[in-house]
């Protein structure tokens, strides 16, 4: 049997971007979060799986912590830090950027990333 956990549209602030005047000011980005557990998840038992209150302060960490230019790194940091902290076989996480100003409207930018267990 495979267990996911979902967090989807997890809001958290970040100075991240390519141009300087983005990593000047805060600006938001969603982070889609698919969590692999293990089969233990469905005991109903809180410390069989993940809290997600742990997951939302591993984003936060990451985010707060440093600051990027691509999404793509920012995915690979979460993605990589949960698996590493909690019991997961993986973890995908999809970063969206909704206030990109790019040379035509779009509604967001985003990247994926799948890290699973060696």
């Amino acid at each position: 049997m495979s267990v996911t956990v979902e967090l989807y549209g997890l809001e958290v602030a970040g100075a991240h971007g390519v141009e300087e005047e983005e990593r000047q000011r805060p600006q938001p980005f969603l982070y889609d979060i698919w969590l692999e557990v293990p089969d233990g998840a469905t005991s109903d038992r809180l410390e069989a799986t993940v809290d997600y209150r742990e997951v939302v302060r591993c984003v936060q960490e990451i985010s707060g912590g440093r600051q990027f230019r691509l999404l793509e790194a920012i995915a690979t940091a979460v993605a990589t830090a949960l698996v590493e902290r909690f019991e997961l076989e993986a973890a995908r996480v999809r970063v969206r950027k909704p206030a990109v100003r790019l040379e035509a409207p779009v509604e967001w930018t985003a990247a994926t990333v799948e890290k699973r267990k060696p």
